[in-house]
């Protein structure tokens, strides 16, 4: 059986985001976002949530870049002299590692953010985190065994097989997906042998940003057999408070309406959901 779950990233982040969200899922081929509870949007975000009960929502970890949800002061070693979330990744993962301090904001952080989720009333089908820093392996257990208090059932492992991406066009394996592999590959037996449901694959670290129409039906028209994600980055502009340099986030939209989508998603007879529609499918 094919299970396709097609994914917006950084619900929350921004109105131009929401507004891009809740069109993709009414008229398009999206199907579920991940929620950063902590941003300048979140409210709406929620608010577009609650009337569209087939959207499936979950929590997009944030542990760097925007602000915590914790107050500032309370974190001091996860936020920089402005309150803001850390952008020095390496620095800052290896605080991470080393200093027990460290890691019992982050833990701190990471609870804040899952009870600011439950306040919304939602049903948390899945958990993923910005810039996939889930993959520091701290962050990783940390958040398994906080997430088992929050009712967590699913989560995203960001294995993307080259395979897939060059069928569709020529794609060089990047040195941050090479080296991002082997922890994503160990993170996906870990989830499983925790009981979580995790996706066979995923798709959207090489075309971060860019996941035009073209790349998006192609990767629905080659779908495997098994669960596959697809997440994706759309908005209604291309510049907007919080917008990443150089993504694509109209032309993303865009392939999230298109019909050549649409009848990609038609024909390769994939169920098309949440994480939560395919537990215990196999």
């Amino acid at each position: 059986m094919k299970r396709l779950v097609v994914t917006a990233d950084d619900f929350g982040l921004a109105p131009e985001v929401n507004e891009a969200i809740d069109e993709a899922h009414r008229h398009g081929v999206l199907s579920a976002a991940s929620l950063m509870v902590g941003a300048p949007a979140a409210a709406d975000a929620v608010a577009r949530a609650r009337l569209m009960p087939r959207l499936r929502v979950g929590l997009h970890l944030t542990l760097v870049e925007g602000r915590p949800v914790l107050p500032a002061e309370n974190v001091p070693d996860l936020v920089d002299a402005s309150g803001r979330l850390r952008v020095d990744l390496a620095a800052y993962g290896l605080a991470i590692l080393i200093r027990p301090a460290v890691r019992r904001q982050v833990r701190a952080e990471i609870r804040a953010q899952f009870e600011a989720f439950r306040a919304t009333g939602l049903v948390l089908d899945h958990v993923d985190a910005h810039q996939h820093y889930h993959l520091h392996p701290v962050i990783f257990s940390e958040l398994l065994d906080v997430g088992r208090d929050y009712g967590m059932k699913a989560m995203r492992a960001p294995c993307e097989p080259r395979s897939s991406l060059r069928a569709v066009e020529p794609t060089p394996r990047s040195t941050v997906a090479s080296l991002a592999a082997p922890w994503a590959a160990l993170m996906r037996r870990r989830a499983r042998a925790a009981g979580l449901v995790v996706a066979d694959r995923v798709f959207g670290l090489a075309w971060s940003g860019a996941m035009t129409q073209t790349r998006l039906a192609g990767l629905i028209a080659g779908l495997p057999q098994g669960g596959t994600e697809i997440y994706t980055h759309p908005a209604t502009s291309d510049g907007f408070p919080g917008s990443a340099a150089g993504y694509r986030y109209r032309d993303e939209l865009a392939a999230l309406l298109s019909p050549h989508c649409r009848d990609a998603l038609l024909r390769s007879g994939a169920a098309l959901g949440g994480y939560d529609d395919f537990a215990g499918v196999n």
